[in-house]
């Protein structure tokens, strides 16, 4: 009898142990642990284990630690991590509209961004609902602009740049004004410019500080060409697991990280702007030439995406335009 009583009460220790049961969740990021998505990852890590007691305990791997930069969504997707952060538009030959950010000069301010993503955003949580994830949240780079050696007073001076691509949009960019595209991971980056692997690439100020551009090239066109975003996803079954209100703190915390992450993206945007000039970086207003070449780029572009998105891609569009 009492070989079943001590049987018994370690079946109910297990089970009361099972429900305080410590979630531990792996966030696979690709940008250094200083890029301030990664530092806002952090804080939002931190929050979560303070809502929840210690109850969820979300490890952040920067760098491209844990998975590179393309593999993140796909282990998302499988559960081999439980949450990740992804580029969006990296993932835009699989679904057209995850590139809609990615489109040059359809949103070029953050204002302009934030439209983008509140029409984006039913779109983004049907699809990955349907790949068995959800959305906590989103935040922009800041601006892109266009890093060179080169003096471009229109487009024709960026034929035959060596130019970095990192997603299909960047690689169409080249072929339109006859660069030579060439695949390069942000955490390649420094290295590739190094080499002469590529000498022009377009992306934030943040990017250019972070990878210490200024070391090789000494020019920045402020085009705004775009703002791509940055998601966070979670697998659903991980989630679903998840008692309510350890789910609750969760999207409770993904919201503040959102609102903090633009706001972080501003700053950054100012921040970093102001370091490359310091390290020697000209910031130049584009030439008008530039500008209208580069506009036609970005026409050419939406009328393609729009072809390749099909009704869907024109209700976002149809959304976004929307006064």
């Amino acid at each position: 009898m009492n070989r079943r009583h001590a049987l018994l009460a370690a079946a109910l220790a297990l089970g009361s142990a099972g429900a305080f049961a410590q979630a531990k969740w792996d966030l696979p990021a690709a940008y250094p642990a200083s890029n301030f998505h990664t530092e806002n990852l952090m804080h939002f890590a931190g929050e979560v284990d303070k809502a929840t007691g210690g109850k969820l305990k979300i490890t952040v791997h920067p760098n491209a630690s844990l998975y590179k930069a393309p593999e993140i969504k796909r282990a998302v997707q499988q559960g081999q991590a439980q949450i990740g952060e992804i580029l969006l538009v990296n993932f835009q030959n699989e679904w057209q509209l995850y590139g809609a950010d990615g489109i040059p000069f359809l949103a070029d301010s953050y204002e302009a961004s934030m439209k983008l993503y509140k029409a984006q955003k039913p779109f983004l949580d049907k699809k990955l609902g349907e790949q068995g994830m959800m959305l906590l949240y989103a935040v922009a780079w800041p601006p892109q602009g266009i890093y060179t050696n080169r003096t471009l007073n229109s487009a024709a001076d960026m034929k035959g740049l060596k130019w970095r691509a990192y997603s299909p949009a960047t690689a169409r960019i080249a072929e339109l004004v006859g660069a030579q595209p060439v695949t390069v991971q942000a955490a390649e980056l420094s290295q590739a410019l190094a080499t002469g692997v590529v000498d022009s690439y377009m992306s934030s100020g943040s990017t250019g500080y972070d990878t210490k551009t200024y070391e090789h090239l000494k020019k920045w066109y402020d085009t705004q060409a775009w703002l791509p975003k940055n998601a966070v996803i979670v697998n659903k079954a991980a989630f679903n697991a998840l008692d309510k209100p350890t789910q609750d703190a969760l999207l409770k915390a993904a919201a503040e990280a959102e609102t903090r992450g633009w706001a972080a993206s501003k700053a950054e945007n100012a921040r970093t702007i102001g370091l490359l000039k310091q390290n020697g970086m000209e910031i130049v207003a584009p030439p008008a030439q530039l500008k209208a070449d580069l506009k036609k780029v970005g026409d050419t572009m939406l009328k393609e995406w729009l072809e390749k998105a099909g009704p869907e891609g024109k209700q976002l569009i149809d959304a976004y335009m929307k006064p």
